[in-house]
């Protein structure tokens, strides 16, 4: 059957052709924007969740020998990291995300029983008072991005202060990390370096004086090395940067494109327990998960996989899927979901977002501070189709900016 050629606005579009590969009886062929190679595509909720628990579908291609079959992840531009130093190398080839079964345990544990709630709930005061402050300091503007001067900034702070920055380098080293992950890619080179020593020096002064911080817990629980620190240091700083302070942009974008939700989420602030639940599954801002290879021939929801052969799957189209949602094209702030988000906006299984906890608490917090107790909600500042976006190779759709007024 005829593969489908995903447009970066059918990526985005949570019913377009996400509907005819929902409703065929197996797994049908896409190709990605910015791509050629063909991936299965797993578009259903219910198979998207199996597929993120399959052992025999794995993330390391490297470790699925004799098979020929193609790889779309070869046809990705680079990390964009070229001319960096070669010593800094190891500290981005370590992430959670390219590795399986037991490697990829022996990596995640330490940082789960080291990410706990308690250390989570204690972040909350610094959240609201970054977030008050950026808010109170954008508000004497008269139009104001509230994605590069405020989502970006509070992403930053909140990742410094988690990790265990001394608040009198916070300035100096969110500097550093803006330089190296959302600046002008003049001072990248700077950047990295400038966090890479920091960490190093933090993670020695934290062995003589820990703290109540992710660096300390992760020296106390002793099953990371100090180049692990620093690595994941790094995994944070690009998890828990871009793609909160994007999804913090688009939430309270859908909720300015739904103002009947919007006031009622400003005159029963109560919801805010369900709202945010909701607004993850309704943006799910990485649209198209990880590619996942068959490490033998089997067969995978009605479709035989070959071994070595590629498949994706559709968070976004899982998280609008009928089959588990009522009426999923609207966004409801009452829409209940029970004990657990059965959304997917974190993912699933064993990769599933270590900072899911965070980013609930951090969204909860922005959308208190910045919708409901403001006398007044933000309000855009250009025409909405003058709102600019841009998209990532393989299915990231995502805003530049969100230019509004205070």
């Amino acid at each position: 059957m005829t593969a489908v050629h995903f447009t970066p606005e059918l990526v985005e579009n949570p019913v377009g052709a996400y509907v005819g590969l929902r409703t065929r009886s197996g797994l049908g062929h896409a190709v990605l924007p910015g791509l050629n190679t063909p991936v299965r595509l797993v578009t259903r909720h219910e198979d998207v969740r199996a597929a993120l628990t399959e052992p025999r579908l794995a993330r390391n291609r490297t470790t699925i020998t004799d098979s020929e079959m193609p790889d779309p992840q070869a046809e990705l531009p680079a990390s964009g990291l070229e001319g960096i130093p070669e010593e800094y190398a190891q500290y981005f080839s370590g992430h959670l995300a390219l590795f399986d079964g037991d490697e990829h345990t022996r990596r995640r544990n330490p940082l789960t029983r080291a990410f706990t709630a308690r250390r989570v709930a204690a972040l909350r005061p610094f959240v609201e008072k970054t977030a008050g402050e950026l808010i109170s300091d954008l508000a004497r503007a008269e139009q104001a991005d509230l994605l590069g001067e405020f989502a970006y900034p509070l992403s930053t702070a909140v990742i410094c202060a988690l990790v265990g920055v001394d608040a009198a380098d916070q300035d100096r080293v969110c500097g550093w990390i803006r330089d190296f992950v959302y600046g002008d890619g003049s001072r990248l080179r700077a950047g990295l370096g400038g966090v890479v020593e920091y960490t190093k020096d933090l993670v020695a002064r934290r062995r003589t004086e820990p703290a109540d911080d992710l660096v300390s817990a992760l020296l106390a629980d002793g099953g990371t090395t100090d180049d692990e620190i620093v690595t994941v240091f790094f995994l944070l700083i690009n998890t828990g940067i871009t793609p909160p302070a994007l999804f913090l942009a688009h939430a309270v974008l859908a909720l300015l494109d739904h103002p009947d939700q919007l006031e009622l989420l400003r005159t029963e602030p109560e919801l805010l327990g369900r709202a945010v639940p909701e607004l993850l599954r309704y943006v799910t801002l990485v649209r198209v998960g990880a590619t996942l290879y068959a490490t033998e021939d089997f067969a995978f929801a009605g479709t035989r996989l070959k071994k070595g052969e590629a498949v994706t799957v559709a968070l976004f189209a899982a998280d609008h899927d009928p089959a588990a949602y009522d009426t999923p094209e609207r966004l409801d702030v009452t829409r209940e979901f029970g004990r657990t988000d059965s959304h997917l906006a974190f993912g699933h299984g064993p990769h599933y977002c270590i900072g899911a906890a965070l980013g609930r608490l951090v969204t909860g917090v922005v959308l208190e501070e910045l919708l409901v107790r403001r006398p007044a909600a933000p309000e855009l500042a250009v025409d909405r189709a003058d709102v600019r976006f841009g998209h990532w190779p393989g299915g990231g759709f995502h805003l530049l900016s969100l230019p509004v007024t205070l």
